[in-house]
């Protein structure tokens, strides 16, 4: 199977191919084998229906089974099933092949090349329509459940998707629990056979919140490798009205099958036909490149809703964030009056706390770091009304997102950054009232376009409000959509966390650019982060969509501070957290560390300042999940090119090749790197600068430290840039 990540097209190509109807033997006690393969012929993808009439599928790869046969359908109340006692009635074949743009990504081009098949199911006895569409691409294949306006059937209740992923062996899997309400474990990284032992020692580092119901269950998106060197990849896209899905583990026959997020009633979700389902997709190649390239779940999503996205603008910011995070008592409330509510409460009339970093003064100096580094905006939190006492879950409100507390002064905030050329980033943390935050919504707009911002960070930390949902339900997964869409219609670029995980929505609404969505940087001040974590992630929660994993920290040793965490820290190298701008790509990248950590380090952070967010061409080079990742980037528009490298616990070295830079020309590359005697744990700061010539025919041999990292920057070269630098053979 070919490299997917090299797929770019210079012009669009959209043909419909082949579009034909088969009419099989509609009233047979069985049907016959209905089979669809990938444009490049590698996958195949088998549809039957037994002799109950239950349909099932399976899925093979250069003719080895990859997905045994595998139950189809879900069931809903009122004694109404939808996965069995079915005919064919018909079936349609269709191909497409397109080019696309997005106004931001990995790729400026992205290639939508599959084979379609839409089965029609007949149930003769109640006369109910059920269709599945299945798309093929050359790296996987996704389907869906589509339920037709119908005589015999109108609204649905959900009590189970019946969707199953039987696979073939005792995969290694890259998982974590699965709950309703977080995705912020750490990972396990064993067989499924073990996977239940080694996720309940991992819960240590983060608690269960609401663990799923029944057995043994995990999350999507879940990365696996076979004994014989297959990866494979089980998540869903475009999940949109619907339950989120978990899935459930039989670890002794390997059997995957759906798990819906219910409401805390117990119901997985309210429909009304038309219905489309959520596709269920499966990555695979066998090349871990591949993986990380695939598009396929972008694919599966709608086009962009937007007619002009011009406003849509990637960024990079800094932020009054990681102080709160260090151990010295700096806070987001103002004051320490627990008993303050916002809108009722006079806060100019409360004592400060006297630990309030965003206030105006020292909001300022952000301000100046910024413009002075080319730094496109700066993220505030604890700017407004309601931190004393945001976590209760027994109120209806906990904060305002019009009203600024007395030490931060909007307007003049306002006016100071338009002077220095900097964007300011709002904070909407709703504390999971997600009802009040609708309500509010709105006016919060409105009072971010009035004092000049245009991109918030939203959060929904804690219990859900309304009190019968769950973060991945269906009210939940609506209402995140439906805050994407009302930011649009005030120009506002979303960055959500603690929100359901993604699933490539960012295509359709391209200006919810960035979630949060799993464990990121703030956890390695609460425990840490494994050295791997950042190998896995690329592999299993960006496959839906970018993250905000807040890179870019240099100090990472807590003890610095002399503050209450003197024994957490960063559980990588420096230069592995410059590295992370490209392994971990999104179109907004926090500068997460304080200013005065980046003015010890000037040199490496002008990796920071010139590294872009947003691409025209993306290579990965090297990768296994868990271990490694090496990628190559073009910048947008621009005749500049980056390399990140990663790696785990382990020291490796790092085969580069610049292969992919334009022929005929010579190339200054600024390598920064792992220092000699660099250690994640031992000595985590030492790193080195070196400038080298690099060609395409160039390939570089890079040691990398335990969890460490490289990171390259690459221009054209002349002739006196390029005096005295050794060449790269």
């Amino acid at each position: 199977m070919f490299l997917l990540s090299e797929l770019y097209y210079t012009m669009k190509v959209k043909h419909l191919v082949g579009a034909f109807l088969c009419v099989l033997g509609c009233y047979a006690c069985s049907s016959p084998k209905t089979e669809v393969q990938s444009p490049d012929g590698h996958i195949k993808m088998t549809l039957t229906v037994d002799e109950n009439g239950k349909p099932f599928y399976n899925v093979s790869v250069d003719d080895s089974l990859l997905i045994e046969n595998s139950a189809m359908g879900f069931t809903a109340a009122n004694g109404i099933i939808l996965g069995e006692g079915f005919q064919v009635k018909n079936t349609t074949f269709s191909s497409e092949d397109e080019t696309w743009t997005q106004p931001w990504g990995e790729n400026k081009k992205n290639r939508n090349h599959y084979n379609e098949m839409t089965v029609t199911l007949e149930q003769p006895e109640t006369g109910r329509i059920l269709n599945i569409r299945f798309r093929l691409f050359n790296d996987g294949l996704g389907f869906r459940y589509e339920l037709p306006l119908q005589r015999k059937m109108n609204y649905l209740t959900v009590k189970d998707e019946v969707t199953e992923f039987n696979l073939t062996g005792n995969h290694k899997a890259f998982c974590i629990p699965g709950d309703y309400d977080t995705n912020e474990f750490a990972y396990t990284t064993a067989p499924l056979s073990d996977i239940a032992v080694d996720m309940e020692k991992r819960i240590a580092k983060k608690s269960y919140e609401s663990k799923a119901e029944g057995g043994l269950t995990v999350q999507t998106p879940l990365m696996m490798k076979s004994e014989d060197g297959i990866y494979l990849n089980i998540h869903e896209a475009a999940l949109v009205d619907y339950a989120g899905m978990l899935l459930n583990v039989d670890d002794k026959q390997f059997k995957l099958s759906a798990h819906l997020t219910p409401d805390k009633l117990g119901k997985k979700g309210y429909l009304q036909l038309p219905v489309l389902s959520p596709w269920r997709t499966v990555i695979v190649s066998d090349d871990a490149r591949d993986i990380l390239a695939s598009q396929l779940i972008y694919n599966l999503n709608e086009p962009c809703q937007y007619e002009d996205t011009s406003w849509i603008r990637p960024m990079k910011f800094v932020g009054v964030w990681w102080e709160m995070f260090t151990g010295e008592g700096k806070t987001w409330a103002y004051s320490d009056f627990y008993q303050a509510k916002p809108g009722i409460t006079d806060y100019a009339k409360l004592k400060p706390n006297g630990h309030h970093p965003a206030n105006t003064a020292h909001v300022k100096e952000y301000i100046d770091f910024a413009s002075a580094h080319g730094i496109d905006g700066i993220l505030v939190e604890g700017w407004n009304e309601g931190w004393e006492d945001w976590a209760s879950y027994r109120k209806d409100r906990q904060f305002l997102f019009n009203k600024a507390y007395p030490d931060f002064d909007v307007k003049e905030l306002q006016r100071y950054a338009k002077e220095k050329g900097v964007q300011m980033v709002m904070h909407h943390e709703t504390a999971a009232n997600a009802a009040d935050y609708e309500r509010q919504l709105d006016e919060a707009f409105q009072f971010m376009v009035d004092n000049g911002y245009h991109a918030v960070k939203t959060g929904y930390v804690g219990y859900i409000i309304p009190r019968n949902e769950y973060h991945s339900s269906q009210w939940m997964n609506n209402h995140y959509i439906h805050v994407a869409r009302r930011a649009a219609d005030y120009k506002v670029m979303v960055n959500s966390h603690e929100a359901v995980r993604p699933t490539g929505l960012c295509r359709t609404y391209p200006n919810w650019l960035a979630q949060e969505s799993a464990r990121g940087g703030e956890f390695e001040t609460m425990g840490g982060n494994d050295p791997d974590h950042t190998c896995i992630l690329p592999f299993t929660r960006l496959k839906g969509g970018p993250m905000d994993y807040t890179p870019g920290i240099f100090e990472t040793r807590l003890s610095y501070y002399n503050g209450e965490k003197p024994n957490e820290r960063v559980h990588t190298t420096l230069v592995k957290q410059m590295a992370l701008y490209m392994t971990m790509p999104s179109p907004i990248q926090m500068v997460a560390d304080l200013p005065s950590n980046y003015a010890r380090f000037p040199d490496v952070f002008r990796f920071i300042e010139d590294v872009a967010v947003d691409w025209d061409n993306s290579w990965y080079l090297e990768a296994e999940p868990g271990d490694y990742i090496t990628v190559a980037r073009k910048a947008k528009g621009k005749n500049e090119w980056f390399v990140g490298g990663i790696t785990d616990e382990n020291s490796r070295t790092a085969t580069i090749p610049f292969s992919w830079l334009p022929e005929g020309k010579q190339y200054i590359a600024t390598i920064y790197e792992d220092g000699k005697d660099a250690d994640w744990d031992t000595n985590p700061q030492s790193y080195r600068i070196r400038k080298v010539v690099v060609t395409p025919k160039s390939v570089l041999k890079q040691k990398l430290a335990a969890s460490g990292g490289v990171a390259i920057s690459i221009k054209e070269a002349d002739k006196a840039e390029m005096k005295g630098l050794k060449t790269i053979r």
